[in-house]
C-alpha cells in the first residue's frame, strides 16, 4: 500500500519507518519546505527522532501533491492544533475522498471536537475515517520493538479490513468500533501522565503514583462515557495501556512535563526543554471544559487546570486533592 503521512515528528516518522520496513511505500509530508529537505539530505529526522536512518521505501516532500502520488491511506500525525489545516489542504489538493487515519490525540481547541470528528467536519462525504492510538512510544517503534494498537472506526468493516492489512509481527493491531472510547482515552491519559509526572517530581513515592493512575482512569472512563463511548474500552489498549505506559514511562513527554513542573520550572521553560509538542497541555482546558459541559466530576483534571492557570501552586496539588470528602470508590 501506498501511504502518505501528514506530519514529519518523532512519531510520524517512527509510523513511517515501521510501515517502509514491512513492505509499505511510504511519503511523509512537511509544511516546513527546510525540514522536508534535511530529512531528504540526511536519511534521518535528526530533529525529532534522531539515531534511525530511513528505509528506502520512506521519503520526506513539502509539496503535499507529490507525497500524494498514488496514495491509499492518509495517516494524519500533525499536532492537534494543525490537523484541520491539514486535511483542509487534502481537501484542495482533491484528495478528500481518500481513508484517513489520525495518529495524534487529543482535542480541537475551542470546537472541543476529537480529532477524527475534526476530519469528518472537513470531509463529510468520506466514510473511511478512523484513529490509530495505543500504547506506543515513537523511539521503542522505530527500534522496532514490539507494540499493540487500536485501529478505530464508525465503519467497522473498513477498520477490520485495514487492521489486518497493517498488522504486523511488530505492530500488533486490533480493529475497534468505539471510536469516541479510543479517542478519548488517547487525549485524556495525557493529562494524567502530567499528574503523575508531578507526583513523582515532588517525590510522592509508587503508592501515590498508583492512586493518581487509578483515579485519572475512572475519570477518563466518566468522561468517555458520558460522550458516548463504551465502558469496556477503557479496561483496553486505547484506555488502560495507554494511561500506563504514558503515566510510567520515562519516554512520556508528558509526564516530563509534571516532572518539570515540580522542579518549580515555568510552563514555557518546560516545554522549551522538552522540544517537542506536549499534548497534555492544550488538553487539560478542553477536558476541564468538556467535564463541565457533560457535569462530570474530574478532580486531577481540575486541579491542573488550575496549576496551569497559575492559581494553585505545583507543591498545593496533591494535598488539594487528598483534602477531598471521602466518597465510595
Amino acid at each position: 500500500m501506498n501511504i502518505t503521512i501528514l506530519g514529519t515528528g518523532a512519531w510520524g516518522t517512527a509510523l513511517g519507518i515501521h510501515f517502509a520496513l514491512h513492505g509499505h511505500q511510504v511519503n511523509m509530508w512537511s509544511h516546513n519546505a527546510a525540514h522536508a529537505e534535511t530529512i531528504r539530505e540526511a536519511r534521518e529526522n535528526e530533529r525529532y527522532l534522531p539515531g534511525f536512518r530511513l528505509p528506502e521505501k520512506l521519503n520526506a516532500f513539502s509539496d503535499l501533491g507529490e507525497a500524494l502520488q498514488g496514495c491509499g491511506l492518509v495517516l494524519a500525525v500533525t499536532p492537534v492544533a494543525g490537523l484541520r489545516a491539514s486535511i483542509e489542504l487534502l481537501k484542495q489538493h482533491n484528495a478528500g475522498h481518500l481513508p484517513v487515519l489520525t495518529a495524534c490525540k487529543g482535542f480541537e481547541l475551542d470546537t472541543g471536537l476529537l480529532t477524527f470528528q475534526v476530519v469528518k467536519e472537513v470531509l463529510p462525504e468520506n466514510q473511511t475515517i478512523g484513529v490509530l492510538s495505543g500504547p506506543s512510544f515513537a523511539q521503542e517503534l522505530a527500534q522496532q520493538l514490539p507494540c499493540a494498537l487500536c485501529l478505530a472506526s464508525e465503519n467497522a468493516e473498513w477498520a477490520a479490513g485495514l487492521a489486518r492489512e497493517l498488522n504486523t509481527g511488530i505492530m500488533r493491531v486490533y480493529a475497534n468500533e468505539d471510536v469516541v472510547g479510543v479517542s478519548v482515552g488517547g487525549a485524556v491519559k495525557n493529562v494524567m501522565a502530567i499528574a503523575t509526572g508531578l507526583s513523582d517530581g515532588l517525590g510522592y513515592g509508587l503508592n501515590a503514583r498508583a492512586a493518581l493512575v487509578t483515579r485519572g482512569l475512572a475519570e477518563i472512563t466518566r468522561l468517555a462515557v458520558a460522550m458516548g463511548a463504551q465502558q469496556k474500552t477503557m479496561m483496553g489498549l486505547a484506555g488502560m495501556g495507554d494511561l500506563i505506559l504514558t503515566c510510567t514511562g520515562a519516554l512520556s513527554r508528558n509526564r516530563k512535563v509534571g516532572l518539570g513542573l515540580a522542579e518549580g520550572k515555568t510552563l514555557h521553560q518546560v516545554l522549551k526543554e522538552i522540544g517537542h509538542v506536549a499534548e497534555g497541555i492544550p488538553t487539560i482546558e478542553e477536558v476541564h471544559n468538556a467535564a463541565a459541559r457533560h457535569q462530570i466530576d474530574m478532580p486531577i483534571t481540575d486541579m491542573l487546570f488550575q496549576l496551569v492557570r497559575n492559581e494553585l501552586a505545583a507543591s498545593d496539588v496533591m494535598e488539594r486533592l487528598m483534602q477531598r470528602e471521602p466518597k465510595s470508590e
